[in-house]
């Protein structure tokens, strides 16, 4: 098969696709590996590294695109990629549709089979696509609001790790998912004060094993929310309904209830945020402030490490990506959890949860398959 790399063209989007490396494994296996220039050039991998790795070059998306049978991104596709689609052609990357029915609609017109990395699933129920930028993500969002919580940033002022005799931020986390976990434990390595909510007993009790006691858990409802986020100096919303639109945690009027200055992390906007005063943001104007919370709400917060985020990405995807390449569709029928990330295939949506999402019809991706 022909695998096409386009370069990301979403804004500060740096990450690629295939890294050299993993471009080898594909031409290893008999595929031919098709990169735009440039494609990898933001995430340190130089076009003559992919001629090394045995890929071609092709000096525009619109080459790429056309020739190529499986299109390997990392984020969702932008309008002018819908248009460059085309029926029979395989869309492996990041979708996250539940949100965003423009994008639905461009892929549903261009009769592609689109798989989203953030559906496929593993053994464990897990989602092991998910899971490297969910790593990176929750982490980055520590950094990014230690930064935002000074001054000259829009917060109150406070020092997130605090000094001896004057008290560290509070960090209050949504959810002990991946996300979760990788914030708190990056928040209490900085030396803050961690408060997590969750709902699973056992993840809680994970949580309290490994960190010694050291990240307060409790189990998460609408008063223990109302409880802590008044006492939090940083909200870090890390809520995931696999390929659903996240539930809003944190009406508007609880920041009232908020301090001043005070912020809003919302690693969920992917998906449609997890607080309702959410909006996608980018990494050159990442805040805004809502009744004097400050907001961060950066779509692609792993984008700002594009090389750790890459071949993190690619260690995940490589084995996915490479059974679609060796067999094609038929890849689906032989791994279910490949087939989970069929979101949509020949003109219809394949995933119950998108879907219900946007109010549209699914239909069950076999059925699809077998019209032919």
């Amino acid at each position: 098969m022909r695998i096409g790399v386009p370069r990301e063209i979403k804004p500060d989007e740096h990450r690629v696709g295939l890294t050299p490396t993993a471009a080898r494994e594909y031409v290893v296996h008999g595929h031919q590996v098709v990169v735009e220039a440039g494609a990898g050039a933001d995430a340190g991998y130089p076009d003559e590294a992919y001629r090394r790795a045995g890929a071609t070059l092709e000096a525009s998306a619109e080459a790429v695109f056309a020739s190529a049978g499986l299109i390997v991104k990392v984020k969702e596709p932008q309008a002018q990629e819908w248009a460059r689609l085309k029926p029979g052609q395989i869309l492996f990357t990041y979708l996250h549709l539940a949100p965003d029915p423009e994008q639905t609609k461009g892929l549903l017109a261009s009769k592609c089979a689109a798989i989203a990395y953030e559906t496929v699933t593993d053994d464990r129920k897990g989602l092991p696509l998910l899971a490297p930028m969910s790593e990176v993500a929750g982490r980055i969002a520590v950094f990014s609001a230690a930064e935002t919580l000074l001054k000259h940033n829009g917060g109150m002022g406070l020092l997130f790790c605090g000094v001896p005799g004057v008290a560290p931020a509070r960090v209050l986390v949504l959810g002990g998912g991946v996300v979760g976990f990788n914030a708190a434990r990056m928040a209490m390595g900085l030396g803050a004060e961690v408060v997590i909510l969750e709902r699973s007993i056992p993840r809680m009790a994970y949580i309290d094993e490994v960190t010694n006691g050291r990240v307060i858990t409790r189990y998460s409802s609408i008063g223990a929310i109302e409880e802590e986020l008044v006492k939090a100096d940083v909200i870090i919303g890390a809520v995931l309904v696999p390929g659903a639109e996240a539930p809003k945690l944190i009406k508007r009027e609880h920041l009232k209830q908020m301090k001043p200055g005070s912020v809003l992390v919302d690693v969920a906007i992917d998906q449609g945020g997890c607080f309702e005063t959410s909006h996608a943001t980018t990494h050159e104007d990442p805040t805004y402030v809502v009744d004097d919370v400050v907001h961060y709400c950066v779509a692609n917060m792993p984008g700002a490490a594009p090389r750790t985020s890459s071949e993190a990405l690619n260690n995940a995807t490589l084995p996915f990506g490479l059974a679609l390449a060796d067999k094609g569709l038929e890849a689906l029928k032989q791994n279910p959890h490949l087939a989970r990330g069929l979101n949509v295939l020949k003109g219809e949506i394949t995933y119950p949860a998108v879907a219900e999402a946007l109010d549209m019809p699914w239909s069950d991706p076999f059925g699809v398959w077998a019209k032919g």
